[in-house]
């Protein structure tokens, strides 16, 4: 805490208001400020200075004995401390009485010095009451407006990202129609149309196996996509309903007629890390189908670290030289750029490049994500 912070720290500056009015209470009884003797304007000043430490609980308590301290000991600092007080701290309607108990402390000061108030002893006190109060109420009506522009700036501020919230969810909305309108129709007439084509296989059996892995790969990506639209429902921060399964990726794979063998030892990871590294799986194995047809592919999992506090995960997706034509697709390359944003947007890392052999490597570093922390590694630090 710096020196602004020290000195806006109530209970320090309530100490320091005590310290002054002591220090003047200790003047109060060197010159003496009074007729009394000096032990009484000791104790007098000694209570009026105390009773200003729970001036902002008990504002006119603190005015009328700093009212009476000034009258007995000629010490006015527990008067303008208390004045101040009920400006700043106590109801507006009851300011006038701070007014009032102020001049009267004065017009006391001067019956017990002289013997009698004279009209200008009255005025003058209320004169300087009255200034204390309007400093007090000046404090007190600009931390009010001080603190009515922090909330409108907090209502402001809030309103600006429920305004971004809705914005983005609307976004949202219309992303998971468009794909539900163009996507879910076409997979779906492709499901239909494969169920049809078995049924008519007749003993072609290898015909019949293609056209119901067809069906069975379609349904799974109806599936798959719609689980993406209820995310895009509900939000980006929602979480799948399963954790992705590395295993059943790769016996897809393997009906589809590929030679893809799995080294599995990663353990039971956190769902967190689980979809990053099934995503990078998925995205292997899908561009060994598009541009190394027939390639034998190793698809290795190993954690890095001891067994019982792994630090991360190491994926390797190795495929030899294709042995068919590759694929016209579309889009070629942009799959492995955003699943290296991905990946380090995780705190992981990914390349890939082709091998000394004429095959191609992926490697990923994942790391051992908690589960519930699924985010971005600049947003964690």
């Amino acid at each position: 805490m710096g020196w602004r912070g020290v000195l806006t720290d109530r209970r320090v500056v309530d100490m320091l208001v005590v310290v002054g009015c002591l220090v003047l209470t200790a003047l109060a009884v060197k010159t003496p400020w009074s007729t009394l003797p000096r032990p009484a304007i000791a104790v007098i000043g000694l209570l009026g200075s105390t009773a200003q430490w729970p001036r902002r609980r008990w504002p006119h308590l603190a005015v009328a004995v700093g009212a009476a301290t000034y009258a007995l000991s000629g010490n006015p600092g527990p008067l303008l401390v208390g004045s101040y007080a009920v400006a700043a701290y106590g109801p507006r309607r009851l300011v006038w009485l701070a007014v009032v108990v102020g001049a009267a402390g004065f017009a006391g000061r001067s019956w017990l010095d002289a013997g009698a108030v004279t009209v200008n002893d009255i005025a003058y006190g209320a004169l300087a009451a009255g200034l204390t109060v309007a400093v007090g109420s000046y404090a007190a009506t600009r931390t009010a407006l001080l603190a009515s522009l922090h909330e409108r700036a907090r209502q402001a501020e809030e309103q600006r990202r429920l305004r971004e919230e809705r914005a983005r969810a609307a976004e949202r909305g219309r992303i998971a129609r468009e794909m539900h309108d163009v996507l879910a129709h076409k997979v779906s007439l492709i499901a239909l149309y494969a169920g049809a084509l078995e049924l008519h296989a007749g003993s072609n059996d290898r015909l019949r196996e293609g056209t119901a892995l067809i069906h069975t790969t379609a349904r799974e990506a109806l599936q798959e996509l719609r689980s993406v639209l209820g995310m895009l429902h509900r939000g980006s921060d929602a979480e799948p309903e399963s954790t992705p399964d590395i295993a059943a990726l790769v016996a897809a794979s393997t009906r589809a007629g590929h030679t893809v063998e799995l080294h599995d030892r990663s353990g039971t990871m956190p769902p967190p890390t689980a979809r990053v590294v099934h995503r990078i799986v998925q995205e292997g194995l899908t561009n060994v189908h598009k541009h190394a047809p027939g390639a034998a592919t190793t698809v290795s999992l190993e954690q890095n670290g001891e067994p019982d506090s792994p630090r991360g995960l190491t994926v390797t997706v190795r495929n030899t030289a294709g042995t068919h034509e590759p694929m016209d697709a579309p889009g070629s390359g942009a799959g492995l750029v955003g699943l290296a944003d991905r990946v380090r947007l995780v705190g992981g890392s990914l390349r890939s490049g082709p091998t000394d052999l004429g095959g191609w490597e992926m490697h990923a570093v994942v790391p051992w994500l908690d589960a519930g922390f699924d985010r971005p590694a600049e947003e964690a630090g």
